[in-house]
């Protein structure tokens, strides 16, 4: 089972290693932001675990879009999982400055709650498939920025989850694509995901240090 190859982009007709040489090769932009983003977490344990994560997801999806296995499809997911949990943890904490086991409840909670988006989103856009559940991190995102609007952070939280809609979109038009473009675009959600991502630790890097105080 682990071993069974599948075609799920576009680029990929065959399977053979090199079978989607673009959506392999342009996961160096996940090790890009997370060499870029570096400087930036130094002294913040949590932001260095994030760049950490996020080159994990880098290798990861390399893996999955060389061997196209479901141990590889594993490996691909797994690292955003990782990264996804870190991130709400430290946000609940930082940015709301809520306690610790606050914090690990609201992360205990996000699978629960991504699978109640997912399910809400399929019953209104079935097309959406598997991509619902992105929907509902880019919801968290937002919803954070909405909270946070009138700090920097909120700003950038907002930013980030306008960008991650907009890789998203690329994401999903792969498939529809392939007659007239038969590359693909899911490349694109590889760099934009890397550039929201490394924004994403940035945005904490720069502002944890510093309490967050809403106006008005």
């Amino acid at each position: 089972m682990w071993q069974e190859q599948v075609i799920a982009y576009c680029e990929r007709t065959d399977f053979s290693y090199w079978a989607e040489p673009v959506n392999a090769v342009t996961n160096v932009a996940f090790v890009i932001a997370a060499a870029v983003v570096w400087p930036n977490a130094r002294g913040h344990v949590l932001a260095r675990m994030m760049a950490v994560v996020l080159v994990a997801i880098g290798v990861g999806s390399f893996l999955w879009h060389t061997h196209a296995t479901a141990w590889a499809g594993l490996l691909d997911v797994l690292p955003i999982l990782v990264f996804i949990l870190l991130y709400l943890f430290a946000a609940t904490r930082d940015y709301l400055r809520a306690p610790v086991w606050l914090a690990l409840i609201v992360g205990a909670l996000f699978i629960p709650y991504a699978a109640g988006v997912s399910w809400a989103v399929g019953l209104v856009w079935p097309a959406a498939g598997a991509n619902a559940a992105y929907f509902s991190v880019a919801i968290l995102i937002a919803g954070y920025g909405a909270w946070l609007r009138q700090t920097p952070v909120g700003k950038g939280l907002l930013g980030g989850a306008a960008l991650l809609c907009v890789s998203l979109g690329f994401r999903m038009a792969d498939a529809s694509v392939c007659d007239g473009f038969p590359l693909g675009t899911h490349f694109m959600w590889h760099i934009l995901n890397a550039v929201m991502l490394g924004w994403m630790i940035y945005i904490y890097a720069r502002h944890v240090a510093v309490p967050q105080k809403i106006q008005g």
